[in-house]
Order: structure tokens, then C-alpha cells, then sequence
């Protein structure tokens, strides 16, 4: 059986990304397809290495049922390039900041998370990091729209 990895990546990895993760690992539980889809979120900047999620989107997250207080935020590494199938950016800016440092024969990896959204048409998921609690909202319905799609797509790569 095959499986696919998938990372989900924002600037500091404890808002947008940690969120993503947290609902795509429902969803992929949901879809009966934990022990085939890989699941993982970085930063491309440092500053919140071994940090845990903003308290905000912690909070945000636990009133729909996410849990995000096990997760660490960490620096996209040079070997996660090979390691996943999928870097999914939560803007533009961070896509250009993966695609200066991802190996050419990778680039092709690197995706936006909302190209998967089927209801909402908006380009990027907006940091909610200096705003108040509404973005960390905005960012889980965006998160929870674009990750339905994203497992959609990932079943019909899987090979039973």
C-alpha cells in the first residue's frame, strides 16, 4: 500500500499551519485514511522552534474539537523537500520562501492549501497573528473547507 506525506507550511508554524494539521488529521481519520495519509506542518522562519500553537488558535481550535497542545512548532528542514509528497503553503509569501530553498527536482511539490477549497475562492489563508480571535476563526473554516478537498484529491492518488 501506498501512502502520501503532506506538510502544511507558514511563516512561524504556530497559527495557520498547526491549525491545518490539526484539522486535516480529523479528516483523514474521518476518511479512514490515517495509516495512508501522513501528516505533519513547519515554519519557514525560527523564531518558534519547540514553541507550542498561539494560545489563541489553540483555543479556537478546542471549541470545534481540534486539539493542538501536543503539537511544537519547528523550522522546515532541507530533507523534508524529499521526505514529503506535498508542502502546502498558507500563502504566497511562503511558497516563494519554500520554492528559494526546495531542491529544483521538488519544486513541483509546493502548493497553496486553498487551491483544494471548494466553497471559499480566496487565494491564501490570511495570518490571524495580529489580529484578534475572528482570524484564528477565519483560518479553521478556511483550513477545514481546503482540507476536505485536499483529502478528496489525495484518495484518488491512493492505490488500494
Amino acid at each position: 500500500m501506498n501512502s502520501i506525506a503532506v506538510c502544511f507550511v507558514c511563516l512561524g508554524n504556530i497559527c495557520r499551519s498547526p491549525s491545518a494539521e490539526a484539522v486535516m488529521l480529523h479528516q483523514v481519520a474521518l476518511a479512514k485514511l490515517a495509516d495512508r495519509i501522513i501528516v505533519d506542518s513547519a515554519g519557514t522562519g525560527d523564531w518558534h522552534i519547540g514553541h507550542p500553537p498561539d494560545d489563541r488558535a489553540q483555543r479556537s481550535a478546542k471549541r470545534r474539537g481540534y486539539d493542538l497542545s501536543a503539537l511544537r512548532g519547528r523550522q522546515i528542514a532541507a530533507d523534508d523537500f524529499a521526505r514529503f509528497d506535498l508542502l502546502i503553503a498558507m500563502d504566497d509569501m511562503n511558497a516563494a520562501a519554500l520554492a528559494q530553498i526546495c531542491p529544483p527536482e521538488h519544486r513541483d511539490k509546493i502548493r497553496l492549501l486553498m487551491e483544494f477549497a471548494t466553497r471559499d475562492d480566496s487565494r491564501v489563508v490570511v495570518d490571524p497573528y495580529f489580529g484578534g480571535d475572528e482570524g484564528f476563526e477565519r483560518v479553521l473554516d478556511q483550513c477545514e473547507d481546503a482540507c476536505e478537498g485536499l483529502v478528496k484529491a489525495l484518495r484518488a492518488q491512493l492505490v488500494v
